[in-house]
Order: structure tokens, then C-alpha cells, then sequence
């Protein structure tokens, strides 16, 4: 099986050959941002394929915040850009939870840890984190969290 990197160089490649600019630009950043992280620190080290959809996530952020700010500055076509690129980004990460199935979550950990108010953030957040890792931005869930001990 191949991990996430390679699959990443391989449609790179691909995306080369087909001459596809906006899909080769964007993997060739996002490829440099993953080698970014894997010589930062003292040592280098291969990246494991988690650590590789945390730089993927972070990317397709960038991409969404950018998309917003250049479409408050008027500059559609750059907004147009960043959301092809947050797109290509998004079909490398897993399938993000509904709004429901969060809060389904949410509701349960509230339940097991017996908070209430809004001082029980944190032994909340302590649950739900490890369960939506990777499939909800923390954003979404403190939101989520907040709404659920505020009531």
C-alpha cells in the first residue's frame, strides 16, 4: 500500500504529464510544505501518513482563509483559485463530520463527563478531541462544545 506522500508525488507526476497547472502547482506546494515539516527540528524524519493529513488540513485552511480574503478585497478570480486549490487539498482528506453527527458527539461527551456551564469546556474538549481528530476543525468543534453547555 502506498502512503499518502507517494500517492501525492504519483498524481504530481500525473499531474505533469497531463499538463493540469492548477493540480501540479498546488500538490508541488503542498509537497514542500510536507518536506517543511519533516527537516523543521533538530533531526530529520519521514513524515507518517497522520502527521501528512495534519499538513494536507493546515493547507486546505490556508486556502479557504485566502479564498475569504480576497474575496472581501474584491479579487474574485484569486478567491476563484484558492477554492479550486482548497478542493484538490479536500479530496486527500478524510470525509469531514456533518453537523449533526458533531453534535451527536458533543452531546455524549457532555453526558459522560457531567459538565455544565461553560468551566466544563475543557473536560469536554478532553473527549471529543481524540474521537473527531482529524475529521472536524477545532474551530467547529469548540463551537459545537460552546453551544452545547450554553444551552
Amino acid at each position: 500500500m502506498t502512503t499518502l506522500k507517494e500517492q501525492l508525488h504519483e498524481d504530481l507526476t500525473a499531474a505533469i504529464r497531463d499538463r493540469d497547472e492548477l493540480r501540479s502547482a498546488t500538490i508541488r506546494l503542498t509537497l514542500s510544505a510536507i518536506t517543511s515539516e519533516e527537516v523543521a527540528g533538530k533531526a530529520k524524519r519521514e513524515l507518517s501518513d497522520a502527521e501528512v493529513l495534519k499538513v494536507l488540513a493546515r493547507e486546505a485552511k490556508k486556502r479557504r482563509e485566502a479564498a475569504e480574503a480576497f474575496d472581501a478585497a474584491g479579487r474574485t478570480e484569486q478567491a476563484a483559485r484558492e477554492r479550486a486549490e482548497g478542493e484538490l487539498l479536500a479530496g486527500y482528506l478524510p470525509k469531514q463530520l456533518s453537523d449533526e453527527e458533531l453534535t451527536a458527539i458533543v452531546a455524549a461527551a457532555v453526558a459522560e463527563s457531567g459538565a455544565t456551564g461553560p468551566q466544563g469546556m475543557g473536560a469536554v474538549m478532553k473527549l471529543v478531541k481524540p474521537k473527531v481528530d482529524g475529521l472536524a476543525e477545532g474551530g467547529r468543534v469548540a463551537a459545537a462544545v460552546k453551544a452545547a453547555l450554553t444551552g
